[in-house]
């Protein structure tokens, strides 16, 4: 679906390729992707809060002339990517297998209330958006094709590496777009919290490469959009970081 650029930035998004384009979230600077089909538009990643999640609807209502999100994939379970998922009621939600138990429990919401707020979210909406916390009903193993009408896109669950539930997005075109999650990050070293898995992370990024290929442009959770150098320099860093090969 022919979208044009003016009207991306009209919400100020930025236009990856046809039909294609990413936000850069206030806050925590996380990306936020979307992807039109002729029959589904896809989200990647919802944001921090329910009003950054029902903000992220309007402007992709907007984008597409009134179509809604019919799919969301969760590119890992973190606070500033998942917490605006109840703002997309009847849509299919993706993660990559075991995301669904995750953020199912309540240990797991009682941490991402303790994470936003720990990083500056206002506790009410914190309280709100963990309450109404949406685990993916839908979980993938190695790949999982989407057929959006007249495209087809691919969810790779590439990791562990940053978590242990990564979840990329790859979108053909003239130019292959690679949704990356924080896999990859631009504006700043890669976080390694907790739940990060660095021994497995330069491999997670090998798999990413090997999907995406050398002419893809990849678009890291935090930062500018990158090539396939940026990545493997980053994926060498991670290896010394981690003493591995």
């Amino acid at each position: 679906m022919h979208i044009d650029e003016a009207v991306w930035a009209a919400q100020g998004w930025e236009r990856l390729a046809d039909g294609v384009g990413r936000r850069r979230l206030p806050g925590w600077d996380a990306t936020t992707g979307l992807v039109v089909g002729e029959r589904a538009v896809l989200l990647y990643d919802t944001g921090s809060s329910l009003a950054e999640g029902a903000a992220i609807r309007a402007q992709a209502e907007a984008i597409t002339g009134g179509r809604r999100v019919t799919h969301i994939a969760l590119g890992h379970p973190h606070f500033d990517h998942v917490l605006g998922t109840a703002a997309f009621a009847g849509a299919e939600v993706f993660g990559a297998v075991g995301t669904d138990d995750l953020l199912a429990s309540d240990r797991t919401r009682a941490e991402l209330y303790t994470d936003a707020v720990r990083h500056g979210a206002d506790e009410r909406a914190a309280a709100a958006a963990t309450e109404a916390l949406v685990a993916p009903r839908s979980t993938v193993t190695g790949e999982w094709t989407l057929d959006l009408g007249g495209r087809q896109v691919l969810l790779a669950n590439v990791g562990p590496g940053h978590t242990g539930h990564d979840l990329v997005l790859l979108v053909p075109g003239e130019r292959e777009t690679v949704f990356c999650g924080d896999l990859v990050e631009e504006s700043g070293e890669p976080q390694a919290g907790p739940d990060a898995i660095g021994g497995r992370w330069p491999d997670a990024l090998d798999r990413l490469l090997a999907l995406g290929g050398e002419d893809a442009q990849y678009v890291p959770g935090h930062g500018a959009v990158v090539d396939a150098a940026f990545v493997r320099r980053q994926r060498d860093e991670l290896a010394r970081r981690f003493q591995v090969s």
